[in-house]
């Protein structure tokens, strides 16, 4: 099959992947953009509408990050963003890159980065209590003024 002609529909993705694996990223890329959609526009007015933006400060950061449901919340908008963007690349790089040692280069480059900035995403979200900071920012700030 040629790079130009990706399939549109579930009938021709069903015929035009050979295993099952390219299948499941095909569907999952249509399943991932449309929960996208509704994950980045929550966010957008969770976080840009809802607060007056001139309330945001350390604190307000921190208290929202300590609630469990925003963690969940923050976790599906990494995950969802981080594998669907590298599935994209991922595309473009079989697409526009002939040469197969090279491919394999740069999907690996690909993979590792996209784990790292997970890992790392995952880590900052569920593995620092914000909290313990707010005297080092507030000694900061008064440092400042």
């Amino acid at each position: 099959m040629a790079a130009a002609t990706r399939p549109r529909t579930l009938k021709e993705a069903r015929t035009a992947y050979t295993s099952n694996a390219e299948f499941a990223w095909w569907v999952f890329m249509r399943i991932s953009g449309l929960l996208m959609i509704i994950v980045v526009t929550a966010h957008v007015y969770m976080t840009n509408i809802m607060i007056n933006v001139g309330d945001v400060d350390f604190n307000f950061v921190a208290t929202r990050l300590s609630t469990p449901w925003i963690k969940v919340f923050n976790t599906v908008l990494i995950i969802l963003g981080m594998l669907h963007g590298a599935n994209g690349l991922r595309y473009s790089i079989e697409d526009y890159n002939r040469k197969p040692g090279r491919r394999l280069l740069l999907k690996l480059i690909l993979y590792t980065l996209t784990t790292l900035i997970l890992l790392m995403g995952l880590i900052s979200l569920w593995g620092i209590d914000y909290s313990q900071y707010d005297s080092a920012v507030t000694i900061g700030r008064s440092m400042i003024s």
